[in-house]
């Protein structure tokens, strides 16, 4: 892969992780009862169903969101090999568990939002795998 294809393949993949993670992060930290009882919105509800409120939960779950969204556009920013490889690290450590919690914990969902939930939760370590492969070929200072 070339630098500018490397640069191109990385720079969406980081805009769709980090568009991904700044409206649930803001709605969280925002308005966390609202989130708990309505995500992913459109009469759909994927987190309540899962146990009780807490707030806390809700709040750093949402503040994680924004912190990782945040990293998320500055790599996209600055497109160094260093920055892509930790978003995509950071990605993949965040990512991993919550896909295998949710893929053992399917019971709460009929079978729309079992298949919504996991190809949803998927998204961000196969982006992360795609950035890893191209970040090979980033340069690794400005």
């Amino acid at each position: 892969m070339t630098g500018d294809t490397a640069a191109r393949v990385s720079r969406i993949g980081l805009v769709l992780l980090a568009v991904s993670a700044l409206p649930i992060g803001v709605w969280a930290v925002i308005a966390p009862r609202s989130y708990y009882d309505n995500f992913p919105g459109f009469g759909r509800a994927w987190i309540s169903p899962d146990g009780p409120y807490n707030e806390h939960l809700m709040r750093d779950f949402g503040g994680l969101n924004l912190a990782i969204g945040i990293f998320t556009v500055c790599a996209a920013v600055w497109i160094l090999r260093p920055m892509v490889i930790a978003a995509a690290l950071a990605w993949m450590a965040y990512s991993v568990p919550h896909v295998a919690y949710h893929a053992l914990n399917t019971h709460h969902y009929d079978t729309a939002d079992q298949i919504g939930v996991l190809a949803g939760l998927l998204l961000a370590p196969v982006v992360a795998v795609v950035l890893l492969v191209a970040a090979r070929s980033l340069p690794s200072r400005a």
